[in-house]
C-alpha cells in the first residue's frame, strides 16, 4: 500500500515511524517544506518548484516537486493538510485546497485523498499563531475539528484523526502523564516529541490505513518505556 503525504513538519511527525510500524506493509513518503501552507503548495505546484524534501522515515532522500512526487508511484492514498497555525481558520483553506484536490484527481485518478487532522498546540506554546486561538489549546482543538469536518463533508474526504489521539492522551489519561514524568507530547510546544508523540500519531495512521488493531504492533522507538507504550495503545 503506497501513501504520499503532501504536508510539512506535522506530516513529517505523523509519518516518521509509520513505515517501520507496518513492517513492510506500507510504503510511505512525505513531502516536506517547513511551515508549508496550502497556499504555498499551490505556488509550488504552479511553478513546478523542486522545494520539497522527499522523505522516508523522517529523513530527506532528495529534493522534489509536487508534480514529480505525484508521478513517482501509483499512489493508493494521498494526504493533504493545512499548516498548523491556520488549521482551524476556515477561510485559509480556499481556494487552495480545492485546487490541490482537483490536480490530484487529474494526475492520480485512482488515489484516495485523505484529510490529515492535526493537533492543537500545548498550553504554554509560544508559537506566533497560537494567538489566533486565544492561546487556548481547547479552543484550537475544537476549531481544527470544526474546519476539518466542514471540508471533509464539502469534498467527501475521509479524515485521519491524529489530532484526536494526541488530545485524548493529553487530557484523559492521568497515568500516562504520571509515567512520562510530566514531559510534553510536544518537543517545542507544537511539534510532536520524537518518542511518544510521533509514535502515537503513527499508530493512528497505521490503524486508519490498514484497519489492523494497534495493540498488535510490535515496533516501538528506541528508548521508550514498554509501560507507556502499552498505555498509548490501549488509549487511542
Amino acid at each position: 500500500m503506497k501513501i504520499l503525504a503532501i504536508g510539512n513538519s506535522f506530516s513529517e511527525d505523523a509519518t516518521c515511524y509509520l513505515q517501520r510500524i507496518s513492517q513492510g506493509e506500507l510504503y510511505v513518503r512525505n513531502l516536506y517544506i517547513g511551515g508549508c501552507s496550502l497556499e504555498k503548495h499551490i505556488e509550488c505546484l504552479i511553478g513546478d518548484l523542486k522545494e520539497y524534501d522527499f522523505q522516508k522515515d523522517g529523513k530527506a532522500l532528495r529534493k522534489i516537486s509536487i508534480r514529480e512526487a505525484l508521478s513517482y508511484k501509483d499512489w493508493d492514498y494521498i494526504t493533504v493538510q493545512q499548516v498548523s497555525g491556520l488549521s482551524g481558520i476556515e477561510d485559509s483553506y480556499e481556494p487552495y485546497l480545492g485546487q490541490l484536490i482537483s490536480h490530484i484527481k487529474k494526475s492520480n485518478p485512482f488515489a484516495k485523498i485523505i484529510l490529515h487532522k492535526t493537533w492543537a498546540y500545548e498550553h504554554e506554546s509560544t508559537h506566533q499563531d497560537f494567538g489566533r486561538y486565544d492561546n487556548n489549546q481547547k479552543i484550537m482543538y475544537e476549531k481544527i475539528g470544526e474546519v476539518i469536518e466542514h471540508y471533509a463533508k464539502k469534498y467527501s474526504l475521509p479524515i485521519v484523526p491524529a489530532g484526536d489521539a494526541i488530545q485524548k492522551l493529553r487530557t484523559e489519561v492521568e497515568e500516562f502523564d504520571y509515567l512520562r514524568g510530566g514531559r510534553s507530547l510536544c518537543r517545542d510546544g507544537y511539534h510532536l516529541s520524537f518518542d511518544y508523540g510521533r509514535y502515537a500519531a503513527a499508530l493512528i495512521w497505521y490503524r486508519f490505513f490498514t484497519g489492523h488493531p494497534i495493540t498488535e504492533v510490535t515496533y516501538a522507538p528506541r528508548g521508550t518505556k514498554r509501560k507507556i507504550i502499552e498505555i498509548i495503545k490501549s488509549t487511542i
